[in-house]
């Protein structure tokens, strides 16, 4: 039981950083145009998802070289307003919002009422609910507008190198040189041997826009490796959603 709580837990935590009617695969073919470095950005904030709300399913896959699972997740977010993710019969569920982070196990009784130090700490790094939805819909974690960036062709990818990065760790953008999507970031800390590796293999076009079917997220650290492999399923935008989430009375609250 514990097991599987750590694995529902670590997942939705590397998440975090993650029925249409009929869906489509993108494909990503052609001559790659040699773009300027502030066009490359301009695009890929041109063609940013548009939407009000997303209700999905999340197949995942778990693999930490010690236990191994796989399970649906409900998915449903409201554009810079709300993440809900929950685990089939509310077994574990999470609620965030720009100022607040909860999530309570019925596996353990236990929950969390903060804010996002906790997703931090798993990461190596600081998150905000800005960064968490960008993770899930393919868009780069950090505002590639506020910074400076040298860019090449790699793989028909854009990669985006930063001419000044941060002092704690080093980052790599690459993105899709067709839709503009990420392909790829990489947030690598050498001095805790720490690499966070998200990809995104695949996108399928949802009302003419492209929304990742699949996100692989690889946590590196020491010699220690955590995969996740996420497909999403049955997304549609635009419904009406709500976000239950009652905190069930005689849990214990877990203290960061």
């Amino acid at each position: 039981m514990k097991n599987r709580i750590h694995i529902y837990i670590t997942s939705m935590v590397l998440l975090f950083l993650v029925g249409c009617t009929s869906t489509k695969t993108v494909v990503s073919s052609g001559e790659v145009t040699n773009l300027s470095t502030k066009n490359i950005i301009k695009n890929h904030y041109r063609n940013s998802l548009k939407f009000k709300t997303i209700r999905g399913k999340l197949k995942v896959n778990f693999d930490d070289g010690k236990m191994q699972d796989n399970f649906t997740l409900s998915l449903r977010m409201e554009k810079d307003k709300a993440i809900w993710i929950s685990a089939k019969l509310s077994f574990v569920k999470i609620y965030m919002t720009p100022n607040e982070v909860k999530f309570y196990s019925k596996l353990d009784n236990t929950y969390f009422v903060g804010d996002f130090k906790l997703i931090s700490k798993f990461i190596g790094t600081e998150l905000d609910f800005e960064k968490v939805q960008n993770l899930l819909i393919g868009d780069a974690l950090f505002n590639l507008k506020k910074e400076k960036f040298d860019s090449e062709v790699v793989d028909k990818t854009y990669a985006l190198i930063p001419k000044e990065d941060f002092e704690l760790f080093k980052r790599l953008f690459f993105l899709d040189a067709f839709h503009f999507k990420v392909k790829k970031q990489q947030l690598a800390q050498k001095q805790e041997q720490r690499l966070l590796t998200i990809e995104y293999p695949t996108y399928q076009e949802i009302t003419g826009q492209a929304f990742p079917k699949n996100v692989e997220i690889k946590a590196e650290e020491l010699n220690k490796t955590t995969k996740i492999e996420v497909e999403y399923r049955k997304v549609t935008f635009n419904e009406k959603v709500r976000f239950p989430f009652k905190i069930p009375s005689g849990y214990t609250e877990i203290k960061i």
